[in-house]
């Protein structure tokens, strides 16, 4: 078993472990550690804890020590720098005129390079803004083109929720969305319906795609012909998936038709399991459904997923 914590370098960014090495560290300390990119400030996000040997898939490096007074000093320099750093960026960008947005810069705690971050629709040809960076911040430079979801992650904001996007609060990655979870879901397949502030499938689709799942494998389809526990046959009119009731046209001993609700456990029908298409065939139905949604809304949302 291995000793082992949980570094984060940004907000909701991607924990990293490291070594304890002996230092008696807890949640919301600060940490000294090196990582691929040199010496880095991040914060504890997950305590002291083992783990089998087995899982550990690089050798872990050790924490160099527990940040000082002067390290946290240090940091609160590099932000004040890294928004000095952006606006030079942005002046040089525009001086080549170069079709690109800056997104942020960010300093590595022992100063050895600064990154900024981009995005643009193509290739962008920035080596004289390299050459021209290096020559006023007398570092490494890297220029670094990320997609519009990590754009989303960085710059944050307000969902249609009302509340801070999950990406920005607390999404460490991003999980993979389809549009098969909307279905799932019995959600509008309007894009404009089901995409975040990003212009991609929200990830919250993915949050509750497990409990509909196993909601829905207990109810029928719209159109199924069901035996109910009163001895009656008849066509799923609705569902109602999270109060797990259906609707359903019954056909009484006079050949009258009747619209009565039911419970889920009440019914008798083929589970959706036994009657699944086979999952080349769903994924073609999906592509389909995708490509006329894109031709209506003029956007795709098949983007970095």
């Amino acid at each position: 078993m291995a000793k082992v914590i949980g570094v984060r370098f940004r907000k909701a960014g991607k924990i990293y472990y490291f070594d304890p090495a002996g230092f008696d560290i807890n949640v919301g300390d600060n940490v000294i550690v090196e990582t691929a990119r040199g010496i880095e400030y991040g914060k504890v996000v997950l305590g002291l804890r083992e783990i089998e040997d087995e899982k550990i898939i690089q050798t872990l490096k050790p924490v160099i020590r527990k940040a000082t007074p002067e390290d946290d000093e240090i940091e609160r320099r590099n932000k004040e720098k890294e928004k000095e750093a952006f606006k030079i960026c942005l002046e040089k960008i525009k001086k080549h005129g170069l079709e690109m947005k800056l997104i942020d810069t960010e300093y590595t705690f022992d100063n050895n390079k600064i990154l900024f971050y981009f995005t643009a629709d193509g290739r962008i040809d920035f080596r004289e803004l390299v050459k021209d960076l290096a020559s006023v911040f007398k570092t490494r430079i890297e220029l670094r083109q990320i997609g519009v979801r990590d754009e989303t992650k960085i710059m944050g904001g307000i969902g249609i929720c009302g509340r801070t996007l999950c990406c920005n609060s607390h999404l460490s990655e991003f999980t993979p969305v389809s549009i098969k979870m909307a279905k799932e879901q019995n959600l509008s397949l309007n894009p404009t319906k089901i995409s975040g502030v990003c212009g991609r499938l929200m990830c919250c689709l993915k949050n509750e795609q497990e409990a509909y799942e196993e909601l829905n494998a207990k109810l029928p389809d719209v159109g199924d012909i069901v035996t109910t526990n009163d001895n009656l046959q008849g066509e799923v009119q609705s569902v109602s998936v999270l109060k797990q009731l259906v609707k359903v046209i019954v056909t009484l001993e006079n050949d009258e038709k009747e619209v009565r609700e039911y419970k889920a456990e009440d019914l008798i029908f083929t589970p959706k399991k036994k009657k699944e298409k086979n999952n080349n065939n769903i994924e073609d139905e999906e592509l389909r459904e995708l490509e006329l949604l894109e031709k209506e809304e003029g956007k795709s949302l098949l983007d970095d997923e």
